[in-house]
């Protein structure tokens, strides 16, 4: 009795340790739920994508790859600024000297006798035909010389402020807008791959509870038909009819059973709160289950999902790699534009709140700039050549992925097959096993045959009830996988 269920419990253990993985620690937004909550499967699947704090998360990342696209959209608009300044100079004067430096110092006679020897070499000037004659000259210089330094007193400076920009042309910017709607179409697709994993991880809980029910009922079954013997052979025994080494032999079973039933009480409520933090909800949420394991085997159709032929384009593994190929094709040109030109215009206005005596600053200003690149030692076309192999890697990727999806199609199509195969065969192997078991219960009980045959028998029909449900719950899962490959749950 000690290996009887182990089939049925390695499936539970590795069934969870599918949904396990799955389950993150992401903080959710509050909810109120009701104390119960009544689902079938489809119901458990539906609530599971309004709740599921991973996935909440991931809607999440949709909507931060929506503000991305605007982001970049945003760069090529308009953009104003504004800034208001303050300085003061410390009431600073700034001399001016529109001579040649210095002024020369002359002494009375020295101007007079320069005006003498002036006057000789040219007879009739006057001093005011020298200086008409020197105007602008060098000569202009050095009598300006002789002037004092004009002083500027620099007071308190303000201004407000205000530019206005404007991008007109950039190739990297209409290839950053188109990568950043990819970059949004590739989150909405990596939501969708989320939501299909949780899908599978809810329908796998959902089946292993009522896989685990089912071997419960089995057992509690079973066990009440052992006591009920226990106490016949008990009495048997009392009048003589059987041995005490009987006795003992059924009450082991019984015991082993127990058990078996005890760990299996407890493997339910894990299997339970599994189920609870798939669907987004608290542990002490009561779930009732409404479908049925029978029920929804027989609905799933089997045999009909081996002819569904396998269209690789719906698969979403494949349209996030089309989407990747897509993005590096994209980065090529990205790099591409490299080489062109910029042009961007702007617009200033200076409010000038307070002047000092010497302001040179406009208060209107237009201008464009345009950045026009022209030698990089080859700098740009290493870049471009990169993105050309990682756009080649995107195309070899997909390509490999291609074969992927279409061996994994074939492969799940073969375990479904084989798994449906052994479906049938312990179906027909629970049928003779319980008529054995009911054959040698009445030969136990009419002595004719001994408590050994009677517990070997039993063990037969609990190994067959195992071997039926983990069919089952093969062929459920070999289902539920090829569902997922063709992006059907």
């Amino acid at each position: 009795m000690k290996n009887r269920f182990s089939k049925t419990l390695l499936t539970i253990l590795l069934v969870a340790g599918m949904i396990l993985p799955g389950m993150s620690q992401e903080p959710a937004a509050s909810q109120e739920l009701p104390d119960q909550l009544v689902l079938n499967l489809q119901g458990a699947v539906d609530h599971a994508i309004s709740y599921n704090k991973s996935l909440q998360n991931a809607r999440l990342e949709v909507e931060r790859s929506r503000k991305s696209i605007w982001e970049a959209i945003a760069q090529g608009l308009p953009q104003v600024d504004g800034a208001v300044d303050y300085m003061s100079y410390f009431n600073y004067e700034m001399e001016f000297n529109f001579g040649m430096g210095e002024a020369p110092s002359f002494t009375p006679e020295e101007m007079l006798e320069a005006w003498n020897q002036t006057s000789e070499a040219f007879p009739g000037v006057t001093q005011q035909d020298i200086y008409n004659h020197s105007a602008g000259t060098y000569f202009e210089g050095v009598l300006q010389s002789m002037m004092p330094p004009t002083t500027i007193l620099l007071s308190d400076q303000s201004t407000a402020k205000l530019q206005l920009s404007q991008l007109i042309f950039s190739g990297q910017y209409i290839v950053g807008v188109q990568t950043a709607k990819l970059g949004q179409l590739i989150s909405e697709q990596n939501y969708e791959f989320n939501e299909l994993n949780i899908k599978e991880s809810v329908i796998n809980a959902y089946y292993l509870v009522l896989i685990t029910k089912e071997s419960l009922d089995i057992i509690e079954k079973n066990v009440v038909n052992l006591e009920e013997t226990l106490e016949q052979t008990r009495t048997m025994y009392n009048a003589g009819m059987a041995e005490q080494t009987d006795v003992d032999q059924i009450r082991i079973t019984v015991n082993q059973l127990a058990n078996a039933r005890n760990a299996l009480e407890r493997n339910l409520e894990l299997n339970y709160n599994m189920l609870r933090f798939q669907l987004g909800i608290e542990a002490n949420v009561d779930l009732m289950l409404t479908d049925g394991l029978e029920m929804l085997y027989t609905s799933m159709q089997v045999e009909s999902a081996l002819e569904v032929p396998f269209i690789i384009e719906n698969n979403v593994s494949y349209q996030m790699m089309e989407t990747q190929e897509e993005i590096s094709k994209k980065l090529v040109g990205l790099e591409q534009w490299n080489y062109a030109p910029t042009i961007a215009g702007f617009y200033n206005y200076n409010a000038k709140i307070l002047t000092s005596g010497f302001d040179m600053n406009p208060n209107h200003l237009v201008g464009l700039n345009m950045s026009v690149p022209i030698f990089s030692s080859g700098l740009r076309k290493v870049r471009v050549d990169q993105a050309r192999i990682d756009y080649s890697m995107a195309q070899t990727n997909k390509s490999i992925l291609e074969d992927q999806l279409t061996l994994q199609e074939k492969q799940f199509k073969y375990n479904l097959q084989s798994s449906l195969e052994n479906f049938f065969t312990q179906q027909e192997n629970v049928e003779v096993a319980q008529s054995v078991y009911d054959s040698y219960r009445r030969k136990f009980e009419q002595g004719m045959a001994t408590s050994l045959d009677l517990t070997q028998a039993n063990n037969n029909y609990l190994d067959a009830e195992s071997n039926y449900l983990t069919a089952i719950l093969e062929v459920m899962n070999a289902k539920l996988q090829l569902d997922k490959l063709m992006n059907n749950l």
